[in-house]
């Protein structure tokens, strides 16, 4: 027997128990997108309840197993032998909760969330903990529990506290009516949960089982169609011919999911995908006759044309409608359906008209486009475009209503003078997805409007100014330093900087040449845009912010701003800089540039502002030689500790001369992967056939001796051959930028998916994939990912930092020149091979 009743977090928690994850169990592995999708929840839920107090979220169930050890009194012991991985998560946000509160609000409520909700009280310290999760999780848990200076490491748990840390400091402002009051609240009470306990003496992992064995499942859209024709008991026959046999041909399965969910959406928000068939068979089930069921089959398949174009705009009657829906699919941002869908609808009904539906789409793609330029690319993006429909006025014309609800609130709608500022600032080519950078340079050379248009499509993005500086280009820059500025933080400032990007069809040609070559190729250039570059006779500081200046203005008259009233004046993203330092793991660092270059500031107004203002992990933020300031100081007048010791406490190695080791440095990319401010994609193999893999692997080959010359070139392309002799596979890349090559161990189709232990680029870097490797057996165990790092850091001029462990850290391939280096390197590969293989 089980009993099986719904319950929640407070009162699982509340009292002396003790639930323990059994050894066997796996490690903790959620990522950011289980978290991401659970603070999505969350933070619903906890705007519903400001309304609605008894408001719950159902999040799933926990199968529990008495401990045999249970006595008549004292804590009661339970093994978690289902549900871990919530569980567990939901504790380490409670440890994020109470450290936030208490570093903003008090330390009453370190005592009183520990005593309530994680710690056992005066208990023997065998059951001190509420929650004991494996062997292998137990330290970086037990640190975010006791908030040593280890907690938050770049281990999975570790990574789950910085996360909710990061988000809890974004959500806590004067702006926001959900405060962390509410937060806290919806996770203890409102987060709904089933707990299935079996008895003393039954088999919980044969109840398990029967839990989960529940074969193939009916997709909702199978579910919906069912309820629909279980409806229609005489005219079932005659409305599947006439309507639902059409609107099945139009749109596949998942396209017929897709549409009855955006057709919730519009009337309520925050429907989820998932709910889609119960929301609408709680419609529906208000529904008496079989006219109406008819009437909604009928609307279902109207819609269903709509979506049809929306989903392949080459269908759109209207050229200027056609065009703005082809530019807003290429953008990539599914959740701006529900309101396309609106819009069509509205227009299919003659309440609005093409050209108000043209301006409203328009707005749309402005919107997108302003907030990448200042670097907001994805900032509550989903949220707010699933809740226009429902909230925009619904009085005035679509476009302008569209308008003025993009324009209020904390939407990041930039306005011109924000423009102005973060194209000089802000470093474009990390923001947002790769496409969307590509597009928006397309578009701005394509409002030059030139009588001989050029296919931009094939063109990759081309930094004016390389990303690796020449002793040319090193003199270059460097003549114009003002006094203070060190070289490598006025390049990384300007590097990313749209005034400094461009498109080019000749990447790899041009690479790190001297701009007076560049200059020559970009003068032949049949873009518009590349001509103007090429008329100027040198490029550095000034060159690229007069030319970020002239794509501001033009920025502004090509996508329309908010209503003049919703401008604000641009400031500094410090509550970006604050979630970046949330998210710093333990045993790392950063610069005061690095941060500067992500928010798009300057250092010196970045150290100004932490000597200043609050924020998280202050003192991890050193010189750019990785020295301590000597203005360092604790905002806590109280606080005399040496922050070298709090930092070698973490894990932080320094030299003899007080200088952090540069392998623990989070540099820019670094911070951009780790707060997801890029969303550049992990590196995807797609098969393609064995003639584009031979032109591929002839590319990379071009770039590789382009970029890196001969001899480099030669070392890597052993360590590709070596590769090959055990067993493994090459993979070539299709990239816009460089032609990339992924080392494959295991195919797609094999048992556990596919895997890869690294990517290289011809731009120089053997970049090894631990954010990849995190989610494939075996390497989802971080031991092995540890192994990997050890193995591969025997290779001199490989250091990778553990706190590393969770993004896409690399060496450079110069490394591979050595023969021993190399050699080391290819040992790591074996391993990884047999390891990746074991099994297969």
């Amino acid at each position: 027997m089980v009993a099986a009743r719904e319950t929640t977090l407070q009162e699982l928690l509340e009292g002396s128990k003790q639930y323990r994850v059994p050894l066997y169990q796996r490690t903790y592995s959620w990522t950011k997108t289980q978290l991401s999708r659970l603070w999505e929840d969350i933070t619903q839920l906890a705007e519903d309840r400001i309304k609605h107090p008894d408001a719950s979220h159902f999040i799933g169930s926990l199968v529990l197993a008495p401990s045999p050890s249970n006595g008549p009194t004292g804590v009661q012991e339970y093994l978690v032998v289902d549900g871990q991985q919530r569980l567990t998560t939901l504790t380490i946000l409670l440890c994020a909760i109470r450290d936030h509160r208490v570093a903003q609000e008090g330390p009453e409520h370190r005592d009183r969330i520990n005593q309530q909700y994680l710690i056992n009280n005066w208990k023997p310290e065998q059951q001190r903990l509420k929650l004991v999760p494996t062997q292998a999780d137990r330290p970086a848990y037990v640190a975010c529990l006791d908030s040593t200076p280890q907690a938050g490491g770049s281990d999975p748990v570790g990574a789950a506290y910085r996360y909710f840390s990061a988000q809890l400091l974004t959500m806590d402002d004067a702006d926001n009516l959900v405060d962390i009051d509410h937060i806290e609240n919806a996770v203890i009470s409102g987060l709904a949960l089933v707990s299935v306990t079996a008895q003393q003496g039954d088999n919980a992992h044969r109840i398990f089982e029967s839990l989960n064995n529940t074969g193939l499942q009916l997709t909702q859209a199978d579910l919906l169609r069912n309820y629909l024709f279980m409806r229609l008991p005489t005219r079932g026959e005659s409305v599947y011919n006439a309507l639902w046999l059409p609107l099945q041909d139009q749109l596949n399965s998942k396209d017929l999911e897709l549409l009855f969910w955006l057709d919730l959406v519009q009337r309520d928000s925050r429907i989820k995908q998932t709910d889609t068939y119960a929301g609408q068979q709680a419609r529906l089930d208000r529904m008496c006759t079989e006219e109406e069921i008819e009437a909604e089959v009928a609307r279902f398949s109207r819609l269903g044309v709509l979506l049809k174009s929306i989903l392949d705009p080459t269908l759109e009657k209207v050229k200027e409608v056609r065009v703005r829906l082809r530019r807003l699919r290429d953008w990539g941002t599914s959740t701006v359906y529900p309101l396309l869908l609106h819009l069509l609808d509205r227009r299919d009904a003659g309440s609005a008209t093409s050209e108000e539906i043209t301006s409203a789409m328009l707005v749309v793609e402005s919107f997108f486009v302003r907030r990448l330029l200042i670097g907001r690319a994805t900032a509550n993006l989903n949220r707010i475009l699933l809740s226009v429909v429902t909230e925009m006025d619904q009085t005035l014309p679509v476009d302008k209503a569209v308008l003025g609800y993009l324009s209020t609130g904390r939407k990041y709608y930039a306005s011109d003078d924000e423009i102005r500022k973060g194209l000089r600032a802000i470093p474009f080519y990390i923001n947002g997805r790769p496409n969307q950078r590509s597009l928006v340079l397309q578009w701005l050379e394509e409002s030059y409007a030139s009588k001989e248009p050029v296919d931009l499509s094939s063109l990759t993005i081309e930094h004016v100014m390389p990303q690796t500086l020449t002793d040319e280009w090193r003199t270059a820059l460097g003549d114009n330093l003002d006094p203070g500025e060190s070289l490598e933080q006025v390049h990384e400032a300007l590097v990313h900087t749209l005034g400094n990007l461009t498109l080019t069809g000749y990447n790899a040609k041009l690479s790190n040449s001297a701009f007076a070559v560049k200059r020559t190729q970009l003068a032949t250039s049949g873009l518009l845009m590349n001509q103007e570059i090429a008329r100027q006779p040198e490029w550095g500081r000034s060159e690229i912010y007069d030319r970020a200046d002239s794509l501001a203005e033009r920025v502004i008259s090509v996508w329309p701003g908010p209503l003049p009233d919703a401008q604000r004046e641009a400031n500094p993203a410090w509550d970006l800089m604050n979630k970046v330092l949330a998210e710093l793991p333990a045993g790392s660092w950063t610069t005061y540039g690095d941060l500067a270059a992500i928010i798009g500031s300057h250092p010196v107004a970045v150290g100004t502002r932490l000597a200043t203002m609050p924020a998280p992990h202050a003192h991890r933020v050193l010189q750019v030689g990785g020295t301590v300031s000597p203005g360092f100081k604790w905002l806590d007048p109280t606080r005399t500790d040496d922050p070298h010791d709090l930092l070698r406490a973490e894990g932080v190695s320094f030299d003899d001369h007080g200088r952090a080791s540069e392998a623990q440095r989070m540099d820019l990319e670094a911070l951009a992967q780790l707060i997801g401010v890029s969303t550049d994609e992990l590196p995807t193999a797609t098969p393609v056939t064995d003639a584009t893999q031979e032109t591929l692997r002839d590319r990379f080959i071009e770039q590789l001796i382009a970029l890196q010359g001969s001899e480099v070139a030669e070392a890597t392309l052993l360590v590709l051959d070596a590769w090959t002799k055990v067993g493994g596979r090459n993979e070539y890349g299709t990239g816009q930028n460089e032609t990339s090559c992924f080392l494959i161990a295991r195919e797609k189709y094999e048992e556990n998916g596919n895997i890869w232990p690294a990517a290289i680029y011809p731009s120089g870097k053997f970049e090894v994939v631990f954010q990849h490797l995190r989610i494939r057996t075996p390497f989802d165990n971080l031991d092995m990912r540890e192994e990997l790092r050890r193995r591969l850091n025997l290779a001199a001029g490989v250091t990778i930092a553990a706190a590393k462990i969770e993004l896409r850290p690399g060496f450079p391939l110069t490394v591979l020149v050595a023969p021993d280096a190399r050699d080391r390197v290819v040992d790591a590969l074996q391993w990884f091979y047999a390891k990746a293989r074991a099994g297969v």
